[in-house]
């Protein structure tokens, strides 16, 4: 038994690698690839580009129009991405505070399920469950230690639950559920307003619409719009009223669908 066990540790010890291999092995895998982003472009550079190609197309007029219109077109592409953003965020905060409330139910200490979930949470959600954990260990005010905006309600409802007595799983309980019913809401309307949205959209191209049958009927607005006066500041004005509307229908779709 005692030759066996020899044995054994000895052809462990000869196929166990050396530092020197170790570090071989290592030096041979490949290093970790970096993803190349392009920074995102500001609405000044936006509107000067296409005031660029207006220039080249339509003239100084065209500038104009083209500036303002591709400006509008960045600016109402970003708020959505921020739309969609927020609703993404506010269903992280959901299930953070979903694993908040269970780590709670379970029995386990406040402080000790807040730094927990920020363990699986998201950088944002994660970086304010451990302030609020830091704030009620040291005995501080929870509602100051958080900076993020979406956790002021969660702030607010543990500085409630301390200050009161209540119970912290129930008095969060009933934030997840007010958040998860505002989520639910921002979705379904969202939907529904597909539709006017839709027609916001096709009214803007309308004109262009116009524009285009109009040169292929022989018309040529496009050489009233860029080679005389009245064509110029029509073409200005036009696309200020335009730009205007998107940015009304943008603004009412906002406010209804933000949860």
């Amino acid at each position: 038994m005692d030759a066996m066990t020899a044995l054994i540790v000895a052809a462990a010890l000869l196929i166990w690698p050396a530092a020197t291999a170790s570090k071989r092995l290592t030096a041979l895998k490949s290093p970790p690839t970096r993803v190349f982003r392009l920074p995102r472009p500001s609405t000044a550079l936006v509107a000067v580009v296409g005031g660029l190609a207006g220039w080249a197309l339509l003239g100084p007029g065209g500038a104009i129009a083209c500036a303002v219109g591709a400006a509008v077109g960045w600016r109402y592409w970003q708020a959505r991405q921020r739309l969609r953003q927020r609703v993404t965020a506010v269903e992280e905060l959901v299930e953070t505070l979903r694993s908040l409330v269970s780590e709670l139910k379970a029995g386990a200490h406040p402080v000790t399920a807040a730094e927990s979930v920020a363990a699986d949470a998201p950088p944002s959600g994660a970086e304010a469950m451990r302030a609020i954990a830091a704030a009620a260990r040291m005995g501080g005010d929870v509602q100051q230690a958080v900076h993020e905006p979406l956790f002021a309600d969660v702030a607010h409802a543990w500085a409630l639950a301390q200050r009161h007595g209540l119970p912290l799983a129930d008095v969060l309980a009933a934030v997840v559920r007010d958040l998860d019913q505002r989520v639910r809401f921002a979705k379904q309307t969202h939907a529904r307003m597909a539709g006017p949205r839709t027609s916001a959209v096709v009214l803007a191209c309308l004109p262009l619409a116009g524009i285009g049958l109009g040169q292929l009927v022989g018309a040529q607005p496009l050489r009233m719009l860029s080679g005389t006066i009245a064509g110029q500041l029509l073409l200005v004005a036009g696309v200020v009223l335009i730009c205007a509307g998107v940015l009304w229908s943008g603004r009412l779709t906002r406010q209804v669908v933000l949860p």
